[in-house]
């Protein structure tokens, strides 16, 4: 949004002081700080089991639900929620393994767009809100929209605390985890409703059609920055928020989208790390070795613990 007023000055402080008199942009970089941590993290996840069509196909079964809500007549975002974790679980009871859920998540998603199509097409009036959804609307979240982004995000960052290991030892090598006994199934379903819920947050900021530049581009570049998975979902985080914190900064001043310099910051980075950054070990050598280094402790660690529960 610009104005004759909103004219950029060398005082950083001063633009600062500026930009947060409005209560729209105390809002857009508060949903856009939590939506930024959450991706980091549970975007991490995501390109560890190669789930990242998983999650595109998520942002658009939200979609559908918005739609859905649109008729109905109540918030988009509990259409969203209802809607991509009801996907979500659908994906992983039919498709168990994460390396063979492409045609599964494909036929859930049909069906979902489908519904989609349905409500837009019994929808009389012109459904702004649910198309505002497709390209995201961060400038325009109201506090309860925040307030709900805020309560989302606890449940998943402490849900994510709770199984962080068992998560990372399945998303590492399944066929070891389950041989261990790590329930795959129930794995995968609580996995899927955790990126539902990050999914349906997310849209807000970047939208549907551009979950991938903070879900799944950041936590890619990290992976390549980072052998431990701890370091590589704080750089994964640190990414997200800069693009995120950087773009609202430039869209109070210019008139364009945020999600236009959101997903322009991440790209450019991406390049940046993928063909410029120096790389002292090839990626693939890095990848193996951190692989086999977290499978062995995880693994020697699960057995210390069942060794504990059997003494």
């Amino acid at each position: 949004m610009v104005t004759n007023s909103n004219i950029f000055s060398p005082n950083l402080l001063v633009d600062l002081q500026q930009m947060f008199q409005y209560q729209f942009m105390q809002h857009a970089f508060e949903a856009g700080t939590v939506v930024a941590i959450i991706a980091g993290i549970v975007g991490y996840f995501v390109v560890l089991r190669r789930s990242a069509f998983a999650s595109h196909a998520l942002s658009h079964i939200g979609f559908a639900g918005a739609a859905g809500s649109v008729l109905l007549g109540v918030n988009p975002i509990f259409g969203l929620l209802t809607f991509t974790c009801g996907g979500g679980v659908g994906m992983a009871v039919l498709g168990p393994r994460a390396v063979n859920r492409d045609v599964q998540i494909g036929t859930v998603l049909a069906f979902m767009l489908g519904l989609g199509v349905l409500f837009i097409s019994l929808y009389t009036g012109y459904a702004t809100e649910a198309y505002s959804i497709l390209f995201g609307e961060i400038l325009g979240i109201s506090s309860s929209d925040v307030l709900v982004t805020i309560t989302a995000s606890l449940i998943i960052l402490a849900a994510i605390g709770v199984m962080y290991r068992p998560l990372l030892f399945a998303s590492l090598d399944e066929d070891v985890a389950e041989a261990k006994g790590l329930s795959m199934p129930l794995l995968g379903i609580i996995f899927m409703l955790l990126v539902a819920v990050a999914v349906s947050i997310a849209v807000q900021v970047v939208g549907v059609l551009l979950i991938f530049s903070l879900m799944v581009t950041p936590a890619a570049m990290a992976r390549r920055l980072a052998k431990r998975p701890r370091n590589a979902m704080m750089i994964s985080v640190l990414i997200a928020l800069m693009a995120t914190w950087s773009s609202l900064f430039i869209a109070f001043y210019e008139p364009y989208p945020v999600s236009f310099f959101i997903t322009s910051i991440v790209f450019v980075s991406y390049l940046f790390v993928r063909y410029v950054y120096p790389s002292r070990v090839c990626l693939e050598c890095r990848e193996k070795f951190s692989s086999l280094y977290l499978a062995k402790h995880l693994q020697k660690k699960h057995s210390t613990v069942m060794n504990q529960d059997e003494s």
